[in-house]
């Protein structure tokens, strides 16, 4: 990250940009976007990243607190995902993206992605916990968090809500931070799961 963007100590000296859709709509993308932009970009991390985070909460401390300050930029985490509010409030002047795609479609991947850790798992290759297909579950968590981003954020114009697999376009990105549009196409990540998918259920 060049230096200019770094405040004494590290810290960036420019708005961070938060991606608060759930996984599985885009967020690999939303990280690419990013990375071109010229955003030093932190995307998932695993469980590390969510206990330093959690680690922070229980302390009562600012949620990036335990970070390293270079980040200006978060996809795919979900704690801070589902704590956009308080964000909101501790790092203000941030602008917030909330990533989604058709429900079903969401729930598809999702389905697949588990079903790939269980075979992976079997293999020895997986020891985290997304096991287990829960549709009604998941089609709650869907419609709590996005009806509750687009309420929190109603109106204001640090914020925007873009389906990257219907319409993978710089645009929303750079007006929302105020950057021209590069040159290259923009970064559609896993774009070929999406054709399969597809297929799949064709």
């Amino acid at each position: 990250m060049p230096v200019e963007h770094l405040r004494a100590g590290g810290a960036p000296d420019r708005a961070r940009v938060f991606g608060i859709g759930l996984n599985k709509t885009g967020t690999s993308s939303f990280h690419e976007a990013m990375t071109i932009l010229g955003y030093t970009s932190l995307h998932w991390g695993g469980p590390p990243i969510r206990m330093e985070i959690e680690q922070s909460i229980a302390a009562d401390e600012p949620l990036l607190t335990r970070l390293d300050p270079v980040y200006d930029a978060f996809s795919d985490i979900e704690v801070l995902a589902k704590n956009y509010a308080l964000l909101d409030e501790q790092y203000p002047g941030s602008r917030f993206v909330l990533t989604v795609r058709p429900l079903d479609d969401w729930i598809d991947s999702r389905r697949r992605h588990v079903e790939n850790n269980i075979r992976r798992k079997a293999a020895g290759e997986y020891d985290g916990a997304f096991l287990v297909v829960d549709e009604k579950r998941w089609r709650r968590q869907w419609k709590r968090h996005v009806q509750g981003v687009r309420e929190y954020f109603d109106g204001r114009d640090d914020f925007i809500e873009v389906d990257i697999t219907q319409r993978p376009e710089w645009a929303p990105f750079c007006a929302l931070l105020g950057a021209p549009e590069p040159a290259t196409p923009f970064p559609w990540e896993n774009k070929h799961r999406l054709f399969e998918a597809r297929s799949d259920n064709a």
